[in-house]
């Protein structure tokens, strides 16, 4: 996982992306597109037309960093919306990444009793 920082916003591209592109191109996509700045310090993560690959562009402060990941299986859980952004929080990219549905998140266990 990558070491997000609590301050750290995560924002989905909504849509798809074409995914030959750098972290150059990518910053000014999200300069254009999302109406971010891409060395601020957050997540911008972006998906292709199948749905099985995604790229995250992030400026640590010091380094320009491109990560992709790509399912063997399945599609990534991605938002309706064609175009603009959505904002996640960190335990969120973390339940996508693990295939969990972000948007309804079902939980596991239940108390047995109270007291």
């Amino acid at each position: 996982m990558i070491p997000v920082p609590a301050s750290t916003r995560v924002w989905l591209a909504a849509g798809v992306s074409v995914m030959r592109r750098g972290f150059t191109t990518r910053a000014a996509q999200t300069e254009q597109s999302l109406k971010q700045d891409p060395v601020a310090g957050h997540l911008f993560v972006f998906r292709d037309r199948p749905g099985d690959l995604i790229k995250i562009i992030w400026w640590d402060g010091q380094w320009a960093c491109l990560f992709s990941k790509r399912r063997e299986t399945g599609r990534f859980v991605w938002p309706s919306a064609k175009e603009g952004r959505i904002a996640l929080t960190a335990a969120r990219l973390a339940m996508l990444f693990e295939r969990i549905d972000w948007r309804l998140p079902q939980r596991n266990w239940k108390p047995l009793g109270a007291g």
